[in-house]
């Protein structure tokens, strides 16, 4: 395989530009790079550096053939449509589909630890969508990533605010990864040099259960953080008192239930193998991100 023209879908997208990134960096000719996005113009700054930027919907079939034309190897970074009438199973057959008529060789597909196990509400759009991964007869490689490091910032601040945090995880653990991990991840397997079919189960160094956590962020924030244990009823009742729409409740609860039941409790070195790199342990996030909290 030589200098194969590589394609990222999403590419607009916080991972997308992070690959975008990674790609640049390890010297990859940016002619041979496309990046597809709704909005062309969310990536001038890539298309100034040679990037071939071209507009993709998932949602409209018919952008994706010119989009994917010259594509041997896609990335395609799975869409964060959960709210109800999205179908992000149909969003990412018909990327596999324009990607197989393009005359791709290799897909690599962002997916979720264990869809087949996983408690998490939206488990099922990652098993349908890597099914029709499979199913296309040309290489992949399924990057399951696990929950982000980042994702904490969209709870941790407020919960020290308020100087307590609801959680019906138990004592379950929980290994997070740190986004741009994912990124990198996600760039080495679109330069790796063979069409071999492979998973990868991308985690940090280990687990942390959610008084770990609470732990951390006392530590480097200097603040009182009280974890308290409820079941999955009574989280459910609270988020729903809150306001929250039912699709969102059901992710939050059904991610403290794959917690407490093991489901992301995974040790590994599948990061390692990918990139060469040692994942970013959790604490290094804190350390990086002391202002935030």
């Amino acid at each position: 395989m030589t200098n194969p023209t590589i394609l990222v879908t999403g590419a607009s997208g916080k991972l997308g530009r992070e690959t975008l990134d990674f790609l640049l960096a390890a010297g990859k000719d940016p002619a041979r790079i496309i990046a597809t996005t709704r909005d062309v113009a969310k990536l001038a700054d890539y298309a100034e550096k040679g990037v071939v930027v071209r507009q993709a919907d998932f949602n409209a079939p018919e952008t994706l053939a010119p989009a994917f034309e010259g594509a041997e190897r896609v990335a395609i970074i799975s869409t964060d449509a959960v709210a109800p009438g999205s179908d992000r199973v149909a969003q990412h057959s018909a990327a596999v589909d324009a990607a197989k008529a393009a005359g791709a060789r290799h897909i690599v597909y962002t997916s979720l630890p264990d869809p087949e196990g996983s408690l998490i509400s939206f488990a099922g759009d990652h098993l349908g969508s890597e099914k029709a991964v499979k199913e296309s007869g040309l290489g992949y490689t399924i990057l399951r990533n696990t929950w982000y490091q980042e994702n904490l910032l969209m709870s941790l601040p407020q919960a020290l605010e308020h100087g307590g945090i609801m959680s019906a995880a138990g004592s379950g653990k929980l290994n997070y990864i740190a986004h741009e991990d994912c990124a990198r991840a996600l760039a080495a397997a679109l330069l790796a040099e063979t069409d071999e079919s492979t998973i990868y189960t991308l985690v940090g160094p280990e687990g942390h259960s959610i008084d770990d956590v609470a732990a951390l962020a006392r530590e480097f924030s200097g603040k009182p953080l009280a974890v308290q244990h409820v079941d999955s009823a009574t989280l459910r009742a609270t988020l729903q008192g809150a306001g929250l729409p039912p699709f969102l409740v059901d992710m939050l609860v059904s991610t403290d239930d794959n917690v407490r039941a093991g489901g992301f409790d995974i040790v590994n070195d599948d990061f390692e193998r990918l990139t060469g790199h040692r994942p970013r342990p959790l604490r290094a996030f804190f350390e990086e991100n002391r202002n935030a909290f």
